[in-house]
């Protein structure tokens, strides 16, 4: 198994269409961007992912953002296939995001994980996050 930061040289329809299945077990619901549409500022996200031979087992994504506040980056979509999932994967997945944030010199890192994600929360909480008592309000907007 080989963790890998995705640079978009290395993007190619097969390792697209297996992060899009992979998503699934995250969020069947969703609609996700083309991958070539994000990759396009590499800067702004960092998308690490698992491989074990030629199988995405799993992985993770970051966005940087510079506000007065800091330099900070947002996980999201952090996503173990279920048959590898309790091998520390996900671990390995954060630890490889952590060091780039601190490569890149951000002052936090956010993320949001819904309470019923167990093992996830007690996954973050081993890294060092701390829940916050703010709370996260969403305006969606009607894609057509």
């Amino acid at each position: 198994m080989t963790i890998k930061h995705l640079i978009p040289e290395d993007l190619t329809v097969d390792l697209e269409n297996q992060m899009v299945e992979l998503f699934k077990q995250l969020n069947p619901d969703l609609q996700l961007n083309p991958l070539a549409k994000i990759m396009a500022k590499p800067d702004q996200l960092s998308l690490v992912y698992c491989q074990e031979g030629d199988q995405i087992i799993g992985m993770a994504a970051m966005c940087s953002y510079h506000v007065l506040s800091g330099s900070k980056g947002m996980v999201e979509d952090v996503v173990v296939d279920s048959a590898y999932r309790g091998q520390g994967l996900g671990r390995k997945l954060m630890e490889q995001l952590l060091r780039i944030a601190e490569q890149k010199g951000l002052t936090e890192v956010l993320l949001f994980s819904g309470n019923h994600r167990q093992s996830a929360i007690r996954l973050y909480t081993k890294l060092g996050f701390v829940k916050s008592e703010s709370g996260l309000y969403r305006l969606r907007f009607n894609q057509s």
